[in-house]
């Protein structure tokens, strides 16, 4: 009995109790709902802007280098020491200077003996379309005509020989030595003409062709490794790269020297694969150097679309070409440059800032004041880039339209809002 008149003595301070609880998060929540309320009406400083009209662009850019058009690349072709070196860095050269010498001291006199060897074969090959050397056709014109009297005194002798036969006065056995001494004449007059028409074959003709192309290879292969050891300009331009020095030991397909004309540049740059069906054959495109010459424009121009889209994944990219059609002074071979090209420009019209365009699925909006609060606004645009978007359609000239909250809330519709500054 004791225990349960103590257990009904505490019920009424357990409900007591239970009923504090319930006041006091009643309180809580009246109170957080107040300063949520608050706090939905605090004015929220925001950056506004009115539309602007004004020129849009829509551009794509890649990064590339810079190469000459009309370049000279010497490479050694053999591993050796650089015997003598007959430019400097940044000096104009002509056509055919030469440049630089690896050490070969036969090379000339093997230019000089194939050169030799293709001479003697041209001659003999005159030779045999001309029936013969000088000296031979001497020979068979006197050769000839010995034949040919020859064969008149013989016809005459026989002619004799037969009319004293006639009279008795000769013999059958003198008629027959007559005769064949003719026939020994006409035999030695037909071989005396034909070799002073015909002495060589059509086979030794093609023998001396084959000869004359074999030596002119020959000569071809020496000037080869002439000109490996005597490097020689075949442009004119200015030598822009020099990385040997005289005695140095150089490998087989180092380096030895470069030659271009400087005033004719051009750009190998890599845009990405959505972007190059933008792109337009003789486009025109601005050329920048950020890392070494920040806020310097050069212009040019697309010469040549990518032909082919090579990488894996995003990363695909196509190799375009572009001439540079400034000045290219300043601009080193080989910079790493960033080429930019407008694919699409619309004038005077209005735009606002990239940052207030905002999207839902397909739909475009923005945040426009109207009595002091945001109100959404849908609109319709034009061109995007990364700094202005075009807007055709939804709000007017004089709109206010807000940018961004100077203190990182969310822009939404409702939320009172007050100009960045503003007291």
């Amino acid at each position: 009995m004791t225990s349960n008149a103590s257990a009904l003595t505490a019920r009424p301070n357990d409900f007591e109790l239970t009923r504090r609880h319930v006041a006091i998060a009643f309180a809580v929540v009246v109170l957080t709902g107040m300063a949520v309320l608050l706090y939905r009406e605090r004015a929220i400083e925001v950056q506004l802007v009115m539309p602007q009209y004004e020129d849009i662009e829509s551009t794509v850019s890649a990064t590339g280098s810079v190469i000459p058009t009309n370049d000279f690349a010497a490479r050694a072709t053999f591993s050796g020491i650089v015997d003598n070196i007959s430019a400097h860095l940044g000096q104009r050269v002509h056509r055919g200077q030469k440049l630089l010498q690896l050490r070969d001291q036969f090379a000339n006199a093997r230019v000089n003996s194939a050169r030799a060897g293709l001479l003697a074969a041209e001659l003999n090959g005159e030779n045999v379309r001309s029936n013969g050397s000088r000296e031979d056709q001497i020979a068979q014109a006197s050769e000839l005509a010995k034949a040919e009297n020859e064969q008149a005194a013989a016809a005459k002798s026989l002619a004799t020989i037969q009319q004293l036969r006639k009279l008795g006065s000769t013999s059958d056995a003198e008629v027959i030595a007559a005769k064949e001494r003719l026939d020994t004449a006409n035999a030695a007059f037909a071989a005396a003409k034909q070799r002073s028409q015909t002495r060589y074959s059509i086979q030794d003709l093609k023998s001396s062709e084959a000869k004359i192309e074999a030596q002119k290879a020959n000569l071809a292969g020496e000037q080869v490794s002439y000109r490996n050891a005597n490097v020689i300009s075949p442009i004119e331009g200015t030598v822009y790269l020099l990385p040997v020095k005289r005695y140095d030991f150089v490998q087989m397909g180092a380096d030895l020297v470069r030659v271009a004309d400087l005033k004719k540049l051009s750009v190998r740059a890599n845009f990405y694969e959505p972007d190059i069906r933008q792109l337009k054959t003789g486009e025109p495109v601005r050329i920048t150097w950020p890392m070494g010459a920040p806020g310097r424009e050069w212009s040019g121009r697309i010469e040549a679309k990518p032909m082919a889209v090579t990488g894996d994944g995003v990363l695909r990219t196509g190799l375009c070409t572009v001439d540079i059609t400034s000045d290219t002074d300043d601009l080193p071979v080989n910079t790493s440059v960033t080429v930019t090209a407008t694919v699409q420009k619309h004038s005077h019209v209005m735009t606002l800032p990239r940052e207030a365009l905002h999207d839902e699925g397909t739909k475009h909006f923005v945040f426009r004041v109207e009595g002091g609060r945001l109100e959404k606004a849908t609109v319709e645009i034009g061109l995007v880039n990364a700094m202005r978007a075009e807007i055709t359609k939804g709000i007017r000239k004089d709109d206010q339209i807000a940018v961004h909250s100077e203190g990182g809330e969310t822009l939404r519709s409702g939320v009172r809002v007050k100009r960045q500054g503003a007291g």
